[in-house]
């Protein structure tokens, strides 16, 4: 027969320890997606209401329609094409990663943009795309509906082309 004892002190010990893991976890869980850090500027990513995805966007100083276009439920593929790769790495150049949501139910928020240099007027014609997840942005791209037409992260462009 084996026998072993163990202190009380021990096991009060591993307790807390254990608890103090499960608390810092818990934060980190908690506080996933609220921003994201590119050097020294953080990014506010929460998206829960029509104030904070305007916020959102505000942010990189785009003007965007008081009401959105289209809200739709999209499907992350959980195995990329050519076409879903070459987004991500537009995902990947903003500090988002598709890769961490292949094969979940996401939704799209589609807001008209209004003050896209060169397009001040033309209504329509430029877009923004938020791609949501339990209310974080967790991708997005501005793109222009012309034929010929250009999609790119939420950057403002440096300079507009025909300018």
């Amino acid at each position: 027969m084996f026998v072993y004892s163990v202190r009380s002190k021990r096991v009060k010990n591993v307790v807390l320890a254990v608890a103090g893991v499960a608390a810092i976890i818990a934060l980190l869980l908690l506080t996933r997606g609220t921003s994201l850090t590119a050097g020294s500027n953080a990014m506010r990513t929460t998206a829960s209401t029509a104030q904070e995805r305007q916020a959102f966007l505000e942010q990189f100083g785009w003007e965007i329609s008081e009401d959105p276009i289209e809200v739709s439920e999209i499907i992350i593929p959980a195995e990329f094409d050519e076409v879903f790769t070459r987004y991500n790495e537009i995902q990947l150049a903003q500090n988002f990663d598709l890769t961490d949501f292949q094969g979940r139910r996401v939704k799209r928020w589609t807001y008209e943009v209004l003050n896209y240099p060169g397009y001040e007027g033309r209504s329509g014609v430029v877009q923004a795309n938020l791609i949501i997840d339990r209310g974080v942005v967790i991708a997005g791209d501005i793109l222009s509906l012309e034929l010929g037409g250009f999609l790119h992260g939420f950057e403002r462009p440096a300079a507009v082309v025909g300018e």
